[in-house]
C-alpha cells in the first residue's frame, strides 16, 4: 500500500485518511464560470476514494466542469450556450436560444440552483411566460430550459431533468392561407420581367426557402440535365451575414427541375454576364445564381422586399415568401402527389412534418380518393 501512495502532481489531489476512519482527496477542478476551485471526494477505503480522485482528473483533463456546489441557472446557461450550442448548432439555433436565455430563463430563474429546480419551478415559470408573451414563446422557453438540463445531466451535474415532468403549453397551429392557383398564376405573370423572377419561380415550383435561394450557386445547377442541388443557405442573424447548411434532407439531395424553370434561369444567367461586363473591374465573381450589381450575393430581406413589392403592384394579397413553399406543397398535394414525394421536393426531415403541416389538404385528398373507391364498389342496379 505504501507503494501507491507516493506524491501525486501538484493539484491532482492527495488521498488521505480521516479521524472517522474514511478517506478524502482533493483535486482543484473546473467551474462553470471558468475558475478553479476545490472539490472533496470521500470513500470508505483508500482505492474507493483514490477511484473517484481518478474521475476527477478525468474530467478536468477533458475540461468539463465540476462544480463544487450546485450551480445556480444564471451560470450554468451563459456557459451551456457558448460551450454546447454555439459549437455545434447552427448560428440561427444560437440566436433563438440566447434570446429565450436573455429574456425569460435568466430573469425568471437565474437565482435557481439546478439541483434545487423543481416541478413546480418549472410549471410557474412557463405559466408566467405563457402570461407575458404567447402560448408559442412559453413553449419555446420550455424547450431550450429542457435542453439545457439534458446536458446539465450528461455532464453530471444534476441527477435528473425536472423539464421533462412539465407539459408544455399547446400552441394552435396557424391557419395556412397560401394563394390559390390563380392567384399564384397572377403573380407570376406580374414578375415575369422582375429581375428577381427566376427566384420567385423556384419559391413557387420547388417550395425553396429564402435563404437556400440565396445562396445558391451556379456549380449546383445543371440545366442541362435539368437538376438542381440545394448545399447552402444564406442568412443574416445578428447583423451578421453567413452561409450554413441547408435544413432537413436538403444537401443530401438532387432534385429534378421543373421544366417553367429552366427558361428563367437561363434568362438570369445572361443577364448576369451582361452585368459582369458591364462592371469590368469592379465585379466580384461569387458564383451565386442571384447577384447585385456588381456580383455579390443579394441580402435575403431583399428577396422578401421584391417578392412583396410585385404581389403588391399586382393587387394580390400580400403574403409571406415562405407562403409560396406552402402553396407549393398544397398544389402538389391537391394534383395528388403523394406526402413522400412531397417531403422529398420540400426538404423535410420526416414524413410527420410534411403530414401535419399539410393535414388539411391531404385530407381532402384522401375524401377524393375514397369517393373514387365509392364509385368502384358500389353494386350495380341490375345486379341483384
Amino acid at each position: 500500500m505504501a507503494g501507491q501512495r507516493k506524491r501525486n502532481p501538484n493539484g491532482a489531489g492527495t488521498v488521505t485518511k480521516r479521524k472517522d476512519g474514511r478517506y478524502q482527496a482533493a483535486v482543484y477542478v473546473l467551474q462553470p464560470d471558468g475558475t478553479r476551485a476545490r472539490k472533496f471526494v470521500y470513500g470508505r477505503t483508500w482505492a474507493e476514494c483514490d477511484a473517484k480522485r481518478r474521475e476527477l482528473l478525468g474530467k478536468v483533463e477533458s475540461g468539463v466542469p465540476v462544480p463544487t456546489r450546485s450551480a445556480k441557472l444564471a451560470e450554468w446557461l451563459p456557459y451551456w450556450l457558448e460551450n454546447v450550442i454555439k459549437p455545434r448548432r447552427k448560428q440561427t439555433t444560437y440566436a433563438k436560444y440566447e434570446v429565450h436565455v436573455r429574456l425569460y430563463l435568466v430573469p425568471l430563474l437565474g437565482s435557481k440552483r439546478l439541483e434545487s429546480l423543481s416541478v413546480a419551478d418549472v410549471r410557474r415559470f412557463v405559466a408566467q411566460v405563457e402570461k407575458q408573451t404567447t402560448a408559442a414563446t412559453a413553449r419555446e422557453s420550455h424547450k431550450v430550459l429542457r435542453s439545457a438540463l439534458t446536458a446539465a445531466c450528461r455532464e453530471e451535474l444534476i441527477t435528473r431533468n425536472v423539464v421533462t415532468l412539465v407539459e408544455p403549453p399547446r400552441v394552435q397551429s396557424p391557419d395556412l392561407t397560401p394563394w390559390s392557383l390563380d392567384e399564384t398564376l397572377a403573380f407570376l405573370a406580374a414578375s415575369r420581367r422582375d429581375p428577381l423572377y427566376a427566384a420567385f419561380v423556384l419559391a413557387i415550383t420547388m417550395g425553396l426557402r429564402r435563404g437556400e435561394i440565396v445562396g445558391l450557386r451556379w456549380a449546383d445547377v445543371d440545366l442541362e440535365r435539368r437538376e438542381i442541388r440545394v448545399r447552402k443557405q444564406r442568412q443574416r442573424v445578428g447583423g451578421e451575414l453567413y452561409e450554413d447548411d441547408p435544413k432537413g434532407r436538403r444537401r443530401r439531395q438532387t432534385l429534378p427541375l421543373p421544366a417553367m424553370c429552366i427558361a428563367p434561369l437561363r434568362w438570369q444567367r445572361m443577364r448576369q454576364a451582361a452585368q459582369r461586363e458591364k462592371a469590368g473591374q469592379d465585379w466580384q465573381e461569387s458564383g451565386h445564381v442571384f447577384t447585385t450589381r456588381t456580383g455579390r450575393p443579394i441580402e435575403p430581406r431583399n428577396l422578401y422586399r421584391s417578392f412583396t413589392r410585385v404581389a403588391r403592384n399586382a393587387g394580390l394579397r400580400v403574403i409571406r415568401l415562405h407562403d409560396a413553399r406552402h402553396g407549393c406543397a398544397t398544389l402538389l398535394t391537391a394534383a395528388g402527389v403523394a406526402p413522400r414525394v412531397v417531403m422529398e421536393i420540400l426538404g423535410h426531415s420526416q414524413i410527420a412534418i410534411t403530414m401535419n403541416t399539410y393535414a388539411h389538404v391531404v385530407q381532402d385528398t384522401q375524401r377524393e380518393a375514397v369517393s373514387h373507391m365509392d364509385r368502384l364498389l358500389r353494386r350495380r342496379p341490375d345486379q341483384g
